[in-house]
């Protein structure tokens, strides 16, 4: 399988590849220049705006929601004020910054569902710029506006504005700016030209670079890393800081030779990995650094935008989106050409097993006398979880299969866990769905989490089917999704009383645990009190524990 480290690249100790996710569905007519871009990780949809400012006055912007593979979610016509800033929250709502402070909440439906205000002096000055982010406590936005004061909201469910104090000789917003959370703080650290500052809620503290001298030149981009555990910083000489975001210890500092300020900047790095790297974004050329210095050029041949995820960093284009991520170490020792490791060993006995061959009888007693066969398996297995193309990962468990044939006391778990992990994933990554989760992300973020996606998408049999084939509980599962589709269902328009109460009551008889005043009450609220009436007599009735028909008409 060389053609699989076709598209590695080394940097340091580690390879770097880029694979490509999909081909994009969208059609976007000037690609994504000039637009605001917000893309929610975890393979999460895709939100794009044409900047007010290159519209004329008597055009509305339209905002466009997309899935991850650019299917349209929504689309309509922007009718309030000029947007500084689009992003997502943790549960997948669109918040938009606008300029007067006012930040709007939309579904992925694209239905407005509240809103809020970053505090009434914004109104007067203006928001200058604006950065929605993830924290332990929730989702929340900073701002700075003309008068160069910071405001904060580090959870926008619980509502708290800070006003951060004022920033010496600041005129302005700042050349660069980030949010940091330490010690159980949410913090800002900026840049006023050659200068670092640090915000919290009670002072301004003047910030000195650890690791000698400082840089030449003045700050132009900061960037973060996904877990807020690494920083980097970028000046217009050309330097690359990057060091431990607590700005007790350095990393490297790397001379790109490139002076002009980049369009993004963005950590790319793995859990546990050894080589943490940033990918710096201009328009033509995405650069992607190691702290140790080694670098590596991609040239790009139409603009890109660069979406920050838990173990890459996924690259968006008018025609393509692609994730960009360390290899793995148990992909490397598996597929590096001329490796000598067990899954190597064994993927090849696979091969030549396949062919009729002596060789895998060879192979397999080479793999034996170093008493390596259950680690071979366990390569393999581990391996498929991390690749993103079926045919790899069908040859990967395969292999691991055969070996499996050999050993008595090996535990299949593994192997089950695995094999029941990517049919889910491969379920979702399809590009009528358009979730591209890696492994890594669907076992940080949990399949409960996966399965509210899919509800929120409006994707009940996918949803249903999911959790009959991983038996999730009735109560956590399809009960609670018929549960969510029927109180999408009295919300709707269109269909008489007496057609929506026989198609509710039909599909839920036999599911355990639904509230069927909880429903009433939603039809209610969406004005239809008669079938409210209806649904009602219904309520909390509880059936044997039968798995719920699959919903193929909605």
């Amino acid at each position: 399988m060389a053609f699989i480290t076709a598209n590695w690249n080394p940097l340091g100790e580690a390879f770097y590849r880029k694979v490509e996710l999909y081909e994009m569905s969208w059609v976007l007519r000037d690609g994504l220049r000039d637009s605001l871009v917000a893309a929610a990780p975890y393979g999460g949809p895709i939100a794009v705006m044409k900047e007010s400012q290159c519209l004329s006055p008597s055009v509305r912007p339209q905002l466009d929601i997309y899935t991850a593979s650019g299917v349209t979610m929504a689309t309509f016509p922007w009718k309030s004020g000029p947007v500084v800033q689009l992003g997502w929250s943790v549960s997948e709502e669109l918040l938009c910054v606008q300029q007067d402070g006012t930040v709007l909440i939309y579904d992925l439906t694209g239905a407005f569902l509240r809103h809020f205000s970053m505090g009434q002096e914004v109104v007067q000055s203006h928001v200058s710029e604006a950065k929605i982010f993830h924290s332990p406590y929730g989702t929340g936005v900073a701002i700075v506006t003309g008068s160069s004061r910071f405001t904060l909201a580090t959870n926008i469910d619980d509502l708290k504005l800070r006003r951060l104090p004022e920033v010496p000789g600041l005129q302005g917003a700042p050349s660069c700016w980030a949010v940091l959370n330490q010690d159980r703080q949410t913090k800002v650290l900026l840049a006023n030209g050659p200068e670092l500052y640090l915000l919290d809620n009670t002072c301004c503290t003047s910030v000195v670079l650890p690791g000698g001298s400082p840089l030449d030149g003045v700050f132009v981009h900061i960037a973060v890393s996904f877990s807020y555990k690494y920083l980097a910083l970028f000046t217009d000489t050309g330097h690359l800081w990057t060091g431990l975001a607590n700005l007790q210890d350095k990393l490297s500092e790397v001379d790109t030779k490139i002076r002009s300020p980049p369009k993004q900047m963005v950590w790319c790095r793995r859990p546990q990995t050894q080589q943490p790297s940033v990918v710096v974004l201009w328009e033509r050329l995405l650069l992607v650094v190691a702290v140790g210095g080694d670098t590596v050029q991609y040239p790009l041949e139409e603009a890109c935008v660069c979406v920050g995820e838990l173990d890459g960093v996924r690259l968006l284009s008018p025609s393509r989106h692609e994730l960009l991520q360390e290899v793995p170490l148990v992909c490397e020792d598996i597929f590096k050409i001329a490796s000598m490791g067990p899954g190597a060993l064994l993927l090849e006995a696979h091969k030549e097993y396949q062919k009729s061959s002596q060789k895998a009888d060879e192979y397999l007693r080479e793999i034996k006398e170093q008493g390596m066969l259950g680690d071979a398996v366990r390569q393999c297995v581990e391996a498929a979880g991390h690749e993103q193309h079926t045919h790899t990962q069908k040859a990967l468990l395969r292999a691991a299969s055969f070996g499996k044939c050999f050993l008595t006391n090996l535990s299949p778990e593994a192997f089950v866990s695995v094999c029941r992990d990517l049919r889910v994933l491969n379920a979702v990554r399809d590009p009528s769905i358009g979730i591209p989760l890696t492994h890594t992300q669907y076992k940080q973020m949990t399949v409960q989490v996966l399965i509210d996606r899919l509800v929120y998408r409006r994707l009940y049999p996918l949803a249903i089917e999911v959790c009959r084939y991983l038996k999730t509980p009735e109560y956590q599962g399809v009960s609670r999704i018929l549960r969510h589709w029927a109180c999408s269902k009295v919300q709707q328009k269109g269909e008489s009383d007496e057609v929506m109460v026989r198609s509710i009551s039909g599909r839920l008889a036999d599911s355990p645990g639904i509230s069927y005043s909880h429903i009433a009450s939603k039809a209610y609220d969406s004005g239809r009190t008669e079938l409210a009436i209806k649904v009602g007599p219904h309520r909390d009735r509880s059936g044997p524990a039968r798995c719920a028909p699959v919903i193929r008409d909605v």
